[in-house]
């Protein structure tokens, strides 16, 4: 397969396209799910939780901090997580800004 060409595209349209693929597993959505509804989560709680072994969390943990949407703080020997606020809302402007351009005008659609 062939390298991407991202410099085709603006800033935005790479942004939005590696949250989007980040998004893009249900381990991760359920993990942010948990993460929302509990407002912090230590690892080994999620690995109850989403019912994956503590491997597989941690590479879907690295995923979702590689973008910024997650943060962790070290308390002893367990990390804990919890949604990056400001990242939140960066990334929540991103899909509003996408999704905004939508004109819901059924006579210009094929």
């Amino acid at each position: 397969m062939g390298i991407t060409k991202t410099s085709l595209y603006s800033v935005e349209q790479n942004e939005l396209a590696t949250v989007a693929k980040c998004f893009s597993h249900p381990a991760r959505v359920a993990i942010i799910q948990h993460l929302l509804k509990t407002d912090s989560c230590i690892n080994s709680h999620l690995v109850d939780e989403i019912g994956l072994a503590q491997a597989t969390i941690s590479q879907h943990l690295k995923e979702l901090k590689s973008i910024g949407i997650i943060q962790g703080t070290i308390e002893g020997v367990s990390m804990s997580y919890c949604i990056n606020p400001q990242r939140w809302s960066e990334i929540q402007s991103l899909f509003s800004h996408l999704f905004s351009q939508f004109s819901d005008n059924p006579s210009s659609c094929c």
